[in-house]
C-alpha cells in the first residue's frame, strides 16, 4: 500500500506547507480541494515547498470507512510508534516523512457520516501565527479550538508547526460549497505565507468572527426527525429548530436552541436515536452580523458555481 502525494517545490526557498485529506477514510471533500489547489495558476510563481497529500488514509477510503483495518481512529493516534499497532504506525510514517519536514499545514476534514458541517477554520486562535493564517483562509466562521491528544495538530503543535483544520460539507459527499471555500482558502493562506504573490482583489479580506464556544444539542427521543432551521441559520434562545416523533406523528418532542447562536453542524438523517448529536451552535458576540456575512458568503460562492461548475476561483 502506498500513500500518493505531491511535491511542488518552487524556484525561491520559503515555507513549507502541507496539506492533507482523507485522514478519515470517508470524508472525501479535501481530497477534491488538494486536486483543484495543485492545478490552480498561481503555483507557476510558488516559492516554497507545497507537500500535498490527498489520501492519508488509504484503507479506509477503499473501504469507505473512517477508520482502518485495526478500527482505530487515525486522528486520535499521532504521533504515533513505528513499533505500534496499524495505525499507529501509519501516524508515525506521517509525521516523520511529512510533518516533520514542514513550517506549516493544513488539514482537510467534512461532517461525520450523515452529517453536514458549515465552513469553517478549527484552529489554537491564541498562537499568533496560528491565529494570522486562520484569518487570512478567508471563511467567516473561526472556532477556537482546543487541541485533542492524539490529534495531527496536537501532535504539530508540540513540534512548533502552526496549523489549520478546516472543516466543511458531509462524509462520502462532494459539495461544490464546501469545495470552492476550501479551493480558495489554501491559496490565501499560501499568500498570507508569502509561497504566491499577492492577490490583485481591490478590497481586503472581510474580518472572520470568531466564535466564544460552542455545543451539539441532542435527541430528546427516538424517532423521525422533521429538521426545520438550515445549516448556517441564525437561531434566538428558544427557536424551534426541530421536531422528533414517532412514524405515526403521535408522539412529539421539540428541540428548541438553548441559546443564540448559528448553526454551524447538522444532522441529514431523519432517522435519529436518543442522545443523537443533531444540531451543533455556535455562539458569537453579534449572531445577526455573522449571519449577514454568511450569506453574502454562500450568495458569492453560489454565482461562481452557476458561472463556472466544478472549477476553482482565483
Amino acid at each position: 500500500m502506498t500513500m500518493p502525494l505531491h511535491v511542488i517545490r518552487g524556484k525561491r526557498d520559503g515555507p513549507r506547507l502541507f496539506v492533507c485529506a482523507a485522514i478519515h477514510g470517508d470524508e472525501l471533500t479535501g481530497v477534491e480541494i488538494i486536486r483543484r489547489s495543485i492545478k490552480h495558476p498561481a503555483l507557476r510563481r510558488l516559492r516554497g515547498t507545497l507537500i500535498a497529500v490527498p489520501i492519508v488514509n488509504v484503507y479506509g477510503v477503499i473501504h469507505h470507512s473512517r477508520y482502518l483495518p485495526d478500527r482505530r481512529d487515525l486522528n486520535r493516534s499521532f504521533p504515533g510508534s513505528e513499533r505500534g499497532s496499524l495505525t499507529a504506525r501509519l501516524a508515525d510514517l506521517f509525521m516523520r516523512e511529512i510533518v516533520d519536514h514542514c513550517t506549516h499545514g493544513i488539514d482537510l476534514h467534512t461532517g461525520a457520516l450523515h452529517r453536514a458541517n458549515l465552513p469553517q477554520i478549527r484552529a489554537n486562535l491564541d498562537q499568533p501565527e496560528t491565529a494570522r493564517l486562520a484569518r487570512a483562509f478567508a471563511v467567516p466562521v473561526l472556532l477556537n479550538a482546543q487541541l485533542r491528544d492524539g490529534s495531527l495538530r496536537a501532535a504539530a503543535a508540540e513540534r512548533g508547526i502552526s496549523m489549520l483544520l478546516y472543516e466543511a460539507g458531509e462524509a462520502l459527499r462532494f459539495d461544490e460549497l464546501a469545495i470552492r471555500p476550501g479551493v480558495q482558502g489554501i491559496v490565501n493562506a499560501m499568500r498570507a505565507l508569502e509561497m504566491l504573490p499577492p492577490s490583485r482583489r481591490k478590497h481586503p479580506l472581510a474580518e472572520p468572527f470568531i466564535a466564544r464556544s460552542s455545543s451539539w444539542l441532542r435527541a430528546p427521543e427516538s424517532g423521525i426527525l422533521r429538521a426545520v432551521a438550515a445549516l448556517g441559520a441564525r437561531v434566538k434562545r428558544g427557536t424551534l429548530l426541530g421536531v422528533v416523533a414517532d412514524p405515526f406523528g403521535d408522539a412529539e418532542s421539540e428541540i428548541r436552541a438553548t441559546s443564540n447562536g448559528i448553526i454551524i453542524g447538522r444532522t441529514n438523517l431523519p432517522l435519529v436515536h436518543q442522545g443523537e448529536a443533531v444540531f451543533h451552535i455556535a455562539r458569537f458576540e453579534d449572531s445577526r452580523e455573522v449571519a449577514e456575512r454568511l450569506e453574502a458568503f454562500q450568495s458569492i460562492h453560489e454565482e461562481a458555481i452557476g458561472a463556472h461548475p466544478q472549477t476553482s476561483i482565483v
